[in-house]
């Protein structure tokens, strides 16, 4: 699809109709850090980043070594923010973005990838000091489990989302992790687990990639409760480190859970520049007003699990639920396909900076890119 043919795409009526209610983009004469501009995307400027980033960004998780040829067609139309993580296919996805890095200058897009290892290795930790202790200390810490869960409403099914297996017990895990530390976090080496692990983990990450630093690093990835980010600062010395050598320019933090409390406690140290947080129609009223905070303290948010409640597309058997379904077909009325409304949907609101959108291919491309075109004149 060359620029041309994406932007006859954005003239469709249903698609124009749809863009015309998207919150407005970023000026073209607006200070902040421009990569790979294109005249057919709109861009938003990512908080205190300053970086001008695509209304919708690439998500990495099925990227390989042999499935990377389309995100050269999405940077061919404008976009400029990559996200990877180690965890994606074990290495595979860093190895594929390698390819990018090879194929254009680094400088042409904007580049995250994570520490994926920090936050299960913490709960793998402490659960083996749990399965230690005698059998009225594990009730007594359970109950304090379910008890912070239920003051934190963090397991209300709307706000959960249920985006994946396993995701109520990672909760648990990480509450787990939690109320245990006051007791037992003597007995973990902080300085090995939770700072050395930041720095191995990105010097890894930087070989597999081929490049020499990241524009954004993001620890932990995939943070279930504000008080990873609160009582952890050995992730902000390792990022300190990191940062002085170069090696990466800005720190955020992902969350599919609980992404209202990330967000609060990720703006609250100081020390993030952005977050990537769950957001969609399903679970907006619980983080509408952290999204407004973010954008007055001018805090860079993209939303991810934006099209995940009302689209599963995955192809694991999962039925989407039609309720949630119907929920985005009245909001957006009209032809377009149920995930493509979820996205422009989500760009009608200021507060965020883009929309994350896992493109597994070209087609998945053609389809998603054009909701970032520029508004219609008016």
């Amino acid at each position: 699809m060359n620029r041309r043919d994406f932007l006859v795409t954005s003239g469709v009526p249903a698609l124009a109709s749809a863009l015309a209610c998207k919150a407005e983009a970023a000026a073209p004469q607006a200070r902040g850090e421009w990569r790979n501009r294109q005249p057919g995307m709109s861009y938003r400027r990512l908080g205190r980043t300053g970086f001008m980033v695509s209304e919708i960004v690439m998500g990495g998780n099925r990227v390989s070594p042999d499935n990377c040829e389309h995100i050269l067609l999405a940077l061919d139309t404008g976009l400029n923010y990559l996200d990877t993580a180690p965890a994606y296919g074990r290495g595979a996805s860093e190895r594929g973005h390698a390819k990018i890095v090879q194929a254009r200058k680094r400088d042409a897009f904007f580049l995250n990838t994570k520490v994926s290892l920090w936050d299960g290795n913490r709960t793998r930790l402490y659960r083996d000091i749990f399965d230690s202790l005698a059998a009225p200390e594990q009730a007594r810490l359970r109950a304090r489990v379910k008890e912070e869960i239920g003051r934190r409403g963090a397991a209300e099914p709307d706000y959960l989302g249920g985006y994946f297996r396993g995701q109520l017990e990672a909760l648990e895990a990480a509450v787990l992790s939690n109320v245990m530390a006051e007791s037992y976090g003597h007995k973990i080496d902080r300085r090995k687990h939770y700072k050395q692990l930041v720095l191995d983990s990105v010097e890894e990450s930087l070989q597999r990639l081929g490049t020499d630093y990241l524009d954004v690093m993001t620890c932990p990835h995939g943070a279930c409760t504000p008080y990873e980010l609160l009582n952890h600062s050995e992730i902000f010395e390792a990022f300190e480190i990191l940062r002085k050598q170069g090696k990466a320019r800005h720190l955020s933090v992902s969350a599919h859970t609980d992404p209202a409390g990330i967000l609060e406690a990720a703006m609250q140290t100081k020390v993030y520049s952005m977050a990537m947080v769950a957001y969609n129609i399903v679970n907006h009223r619980f983080v509408r007003q952290a999204l407004e905070k973010a954008r007055r303290e001018d805090f860079g948010v993209i939303a991810m699990k934006v099209a995940r409640p009302v689209y599963n597309g995955r192809g694991d058997g999962t039925a989407d639920d039609p309720s949630r379904v119907r929920l985005i077909q009245d909001a957006v009325p009209g032809p377009l396909k149920v995930p493509q409304k979820a996205y422009v949907w989500a760009l009608r609101n200021p507060n965020l900076g883009a929309v994350i959108s896992e493109m597994l291919n070209a087609d998945m491309v053609k389809d998603n890119l054009p909701l970032a075109a520029p508004k219609p004149a008016a």
